[in-house]
């Protein structure tokens, strides 16, 4: 079968093609035909060997397809079912034939394409379960950072769903507008030198009692300064600029506001409830409640324009690939 591989860390252009013994399911395992697999960001970053990984490796987190094969102690009704499914180790996504571990196999909601099945199962639930560890309630102002990209765009509809006033900061007119669509009731361009004014103004000088992060770095540090005084709370949960948010104790002491790492608490949770948290957005999708947006759909052969276009922040929403 063929296969993405990485035989030493580097720019998008380490990741070749190559052809695989197909990979056997052991106990509490299935073989997933692939018909689909994400990109996304966190991929690019193992890959230029910012996160530790041994050397060789093969990419891709998220895949969609049908079950062709079973482990000895598997439900074998689960053969020819349409599903979507995390990677025995997160890897080997990339590719015709992919391993996974049962628990992370989920069968797709009758009618939904894999397109959208996927963007939504794995994404969908970290952006349930960042909301429930930041105790998002009705009525408070959410500031979403990255607000147009595969976790942000849902986070959005997540959080208007909850109930809550939504600004969403993106970088471009056309991920503003694509933040709109989504129901964010402000957007803000991050790249203009007032924009947390313009959060201030927004909410009265008050400031947003939820602010959400993925960027870090100096946008994050800015992030910060448009939470609210007296109780705001910042959630971080990645570093798409390369550094983490830097903090500043002394001024989050003064200021009364409180940091906290979403992701960690929402995959510190039973298993059974991330599941049923996948499941659930996976069920919203099919209902037409969390619509997620794909940027592009790549031949395999195209992953290094895929992970090209992650790395320099063109998307606005989901990427994939065929095999």
């Amino acid at each position: 079968m063929r296969v993405v591989r990485v035989r030493e860390f580097g720019p998008p252009q380490v990741m070749r093609i190559e052809e695989a013994e197909p990979p056997r399911p052991a106990a509490g395992q299935a073989v997933v035909a692939v018909e689909m697999a994400g990109a996304i960001y966190a991929e690019t970053i193992v890959r230029s060997g910012r996160y530790p990984m041994p050397l060789p490796y093969e990419p891709g987190i998220e895949v969609g397809g049908r079950v062709v094969e079973v482990g000895p102690d598997v439900d074998p009704s689960l053969l020819g079912r349409r599903v979507v499914a995390t990677t025995v180790g997160n890897t080997g996504g990339y590719a015709e034939l992919a391993l996974a571990e049962v628990d992370g196999v989920y069968p797709v909601p009758d009618g939904l394409p894999l397109e959208r099945a996927i963007p939504v199962f794995q994404a969908g639930a970290v952006g349930i379960g960042i909301l429930s560890a930041m105790r998002v309630q009705a009525g408070e102002t959410v500031l979403i950072t990255a607000a147009a990209g595969r976790v942000g765009s849902l986070l959005v509809q997540l959080a208007k769903a909850a109930g809550a006033h939504v600004i969403g900061a993106a970088s471009s007119p056309g991920k503003l507008a694509v933040v709109a669509d989504l129901g964010a009731d402000v957007t803000v361009d991050y790249s203009t030198p007032d924009w947390v004014d313009q959060v201030r103004e927004a909410t009265g000088g008050r400031g947003a009692e939820v602010v959400l992060d993925a960027i870090g770095g100096a946008i994050g540090e800015q992030a910060l300064q448009a939470a609210a005084d007296g109780g705001g709370r910042i959630g971080v949960y990645g570093f798409a600029s390369g550094t983490w948010l830097p903090l500043d104790v002394h001024q989050i002491v003064r200021r009364g506001l409180s940091v906290t790492g979403p992701l960690g608490i929402a995959f510190a949770r039973p298993t059974a409830d991330q599941r049923a948290d996948a499941l659930q957005a996976l069920d919203a999708a099919a209902a037409g409640d969390l619509v997620p947006r794909v940027h592009a759909i790549h031949p395999l052969e195209q992953a290094c324009d895929a992970h090209t276009d992650l790395e320099q922040r063109r998307t606005i929403g989901a990427v994939l690939l065929t095999p």
